[in-house]
This record gives C-alpha cells, sequence and structure tokens, in this order.
C-alpha cells in the first residue's frame, strides 16, 4: 500500500504528465492526420472539440461519485479507460471512428482531473498546499511539451498513427498502482446530495464564481493556443511539422516550469501574514477566502502579462523572436496552474471539494476549450492566420480583468445556502 505523501504526489504527478502528453500529441500530428484523413481546419478542430465533451460532460457525475465512495478506484478506471482510447485512437480508420475514440478518453481524463487534485489536497499541509499543487500541475507545461516533442519524434519516423501507441501505452501499467493509495479520511457527503445541489451552493460563493469565469477566458484561449500553434509555427514561418514541434515543446518545458513554480512560490509568499484556517467554522471560512483573495491576484498578474506578449508573438516576423515573446507568454499562463485550483478547493465547503472541482472542469471546457479550437480553426480556413490568431490575446485580457482581486469578497458574509 503507498502511505507516504510524497509517493503519493509522485504517482499522480506522473500520471498527470501522462494526462497531459496524450492531450497534445493530437496538435504535435494534427497536420498528418489532416493530410492522411483529409480534414480542413475546422474538423481538425472538432478532435479537441469532442474530446472535450467526453470529458466536461462526465465530470460533474465523477465529482459526485468522488465526494462519496472511494476516490482511487474512479481514478484507476479513468486512467486505464483514456489510456486504452489512447491506443485506439490511433488504430482509427476515419474521422468517425477518431472521434469516437478521443470521446471515451476525455471520459477517462475527467475522473483523473476531477478526483486527483481533492486527494493531493487532503495530505498536504497548509503551508505546503502552494508548493505541492505547483508541483502537480507542472505536468501541464512538461506533459504538453511532452506530448510536442513525443508526438513529432515518433510520427517523423514511424508515422502519426504510432505516435498514439506510445502515448497510450504507460497508462494502462501504471492504472493498477492508484488501487494500493491509501486514501486520507474525510468526511463524505451524503449519497442523496445532487449535482444541482451542490452547484446551486457553489454559485452561491463570489469568489469561486468568479475564478471560474475567468479561468474560462483562460481556457478558451489556450486550448486554440496550444492547439494551433504547431501549424501557425508551419504556415508563418515555414518551419517542417518536426521542428515545429521541438521547439515549441522545448519553449513550453522551460516557460511552463518557471511560471508554474512563479506561480507557487508567489502564492506562498503573498499568503504569509494572513490568518491560518482553524477549527472554528467562522473563522476557517473567513481565513480561505483571504488566502483566496490572494492567489486570484497572481492569476491575475500572469494573464495581464501573457495578453500583451502573446499579440506581440503573433505579429513578429521570424521564428526567433516569435518564441521569445511566446515564451514571455507562456510563463504568464502557467503562473495560475496551482493558484487557481487552490482556489477552487479554498472557496468550496470541505465535504464538497470535489464536486467543486468537477463543476469548474465543466464550466471552463463548456464556455472554454470546447469551441476555440474549430471556432478558432474556422477563422484560419478564411482569415490571414496572423489576424485568425489575435482572438486569443483577447480572451487572455478579459481573463485578468474577472481575476483582479476585489477586497471586498474576502470579508464579506458568506451568502446563505453557501456553506
Amino acid at each position: 500500500m503507498i502511505r507516504n505523501r510524497s509517493a503519493i504526489v509522485a504517482l499522480l504527478t506522473g500520471l498527470n504528465f501522462l494526462n497531459y502528453l496524450d492531450r497534445f500529441v493530437v496538435a504535435a500530428v494534427l497536420p498528418s492526420i489532416q493530410a492522411d484523413l483529409g480534414l480542413s481546419n475546422f474538423e481538425g478542430g472538432l478532435l479537441a472539440t469532442v474530446f472535450l465533451l467526453g470529458y466536461f460532460a462526465t465530470s460533474p457525475i465523477f465529482g459526485a461519485l468522488g465526494d462519496r465512495a472511494s476516490r482511487k478506484v474512479l481514478i484507476a478506471i479513468g486512467v486505464f479507460t483514456w489510456s486504452l482510447a489512447t491506443v485506439a485512437s490511433g488504430l482509427a480508420d476515419g474521422m468517425l471512428a477518431l472521434l469516437a475514440a478521443r470521446v471515451v478518453v476525455g471520459v477517462g481524463e475527467a475522473s483523473y482531473a476531477t478526483l486527483a487534485p481533492t486527494i493531493i489536497d487532503d495530505i498536504t499541509p497548509p503551508d505546503k498546499k502552494g508548493k505541492t499543487l505547483a508541483i502537480f500541475f507542472l505536468a501541464v507545461p512538461v506533459g504538453s511539451a511532452l506530448g510536442y516533442l513525443v508526438g513529432g519524434f515518433v510520427e517523423h519516423r514511424w508515422g502519426w498513427r504510432a505516435a498514439f501507441y506510445v502515448a497510450g501505452g504507460p497508462g494502462m501499467v501504471l492504472s493498477i498502482l492508484c488501487l494500493a493509495i491509501v486514501e486520507p479520511e474525510r468526511k463524505l457527503a451524503e449519497a442523496k446530495q445532487r449535482i444541482r445541489d451542490a452547484l446551486a451552493k457553489l454559485v452561491r460563493i463570489p469568489l469561486y464564481r468568479r475564478a471560474v469565469f475567468g479561468y474560462c477566458a483562460h481556457t478558451w484561449a489556450i486550448g486554440a493556443f496550444a492547439y494551433w500553434a504547431p501549424k501557425f509555427l508551419n504556415k508563418r514561418y515555414d518551419l517542417s511539422l518536426k521542428d515545429a514541434d521541438f521547439t515549441f515543446g522545448v519553449v513550453t518545458v522551460v516557460a511552463g516550469a518557471i511560471g508554474t513554480f512563479l506561480g507557487g512560490a508567489l502564492a506562498d509568499r503573498w499568503l504569509r501574514g494572513l490568518p491560518v484556517p482553524g477549527p472554528d467554522a467562522g473563522h476557517a471560512d473567513v481565513a480561505n477566502r483571504l488566502a483566496a483573495n490572494a492567489q486570484l491576484r497572481v492569476c491575475a498578474v500572469g494573464v495581464a502579462v501573457a495578453a500583451p506578449a502573446a499579440a506581440i508573438a503573433f505579429l513578429m516576423p521570424g521564428g526567433t523572436a516569435f518564441f521569445t515573446a511566446a515564451g514571455v507568454a507562456e510563463v504568464g499562463l502557467f503562473m495560475s496552474a496551482a493558484p487557481i485550483n487552490a482556489i477552487m478547493l479554498r472557496t468550496a465547503p470541505v465535504h464538497m471539494r470535489a464536486s467543486a472541482m468537477a463543476i469548474a472542469i465543466f464550466a471552463i471546457h463548456l464556455l472554454g476549450d470546447l469551441w476555440s479550437p474549430p471556432l478558432v480553426g474556422l477563422f484560419l480556413d478564411y482569415l490571414p492566420i496572423v489576424a485568425g490568431m489575435m482572438a486569443l490575446p483577447v480572451a487572455f485580457a478579459i481573463g485578468a480583468f474577472v481575476w483582479w482581486p476585489r477586497a471586498h469578497e474576502a470579508t464579506d458574509p458568506m451568502p446563505e445556502g453557501a456553506g
């Protein structure tokens, strides 16, 4: 059995690497898929949309189940499911089969992404949550970059189908280890609580509501940015797909790691001097809201930097200048990786945290990157490539405005029915 906190964090972080590797291997080999299957940019963008349909539509179900049942079992099932469906993606002989496989990948990843952060939050002391979540969410830039690197490397040598086999295999083995995790004790929600009841309570919490809405704008833009970047580099700067994947992957690793650790460190630093949650429910609520407000400032500063940097990157005449500006943008974008998830956990009642994560995942994809890849793909079909990409920095700027802290929300009384 796995009882050690560091071992549990290491296992869940490793699986998160595979989670994001799988998501972005599609973007890495997308031009080859389009050429083989004869897909337009809009149709290529639909591969991201159907993945998210499976992902966000089932996340509230896993959140509700996770508040009343064994999370490790649900996580193990999810990891095995997404890994098997990834392998099936490489076996697809047409557009419909590939779309079906990506839907199932989304269902499996919904279970993992909803529940894994709640286990880490439960086993981590308050003064280490920022750094621990930063380690876990380091998998976002590194796993995403590995998707580009692995996808580009394998596709160049053995074709796009082999990239899916390589991405899906390890998770099928590691899923078994999840069953050995010893879950921390917690108060389980009563089975009669329904998803709509949890939603009704959570939307009454201003900080939770604003954190989610800002995350929607962030996710809308970063989803399309990550999905179309290799093709943008290929078309605008005449880089080969292999070189575009490799260089963008390296930039994402470096900038993403810097941004993730910077965001986690700033979040912990700006929490110093704030009250620590204690046993008294009222005191704990105020302390959590003060902390969430401080962490929102980290998120807002990050996307405020990313918006102009992304716009400058798309306007750059050469690849080197693009990667420099894009690197700055990615540092800002990944500053929010750890704080935004900590905010959503802090602002929700303890017994509803799995539901809080699930509802947030549902919202950010329904209002975010469910639509942005095909919509930006449609822009790219009919507009100059630079003009088509300019919708993304606008969305980052909207996220910065929504996330900017409002001091009164940290001290106003909790709305009735939210606790």
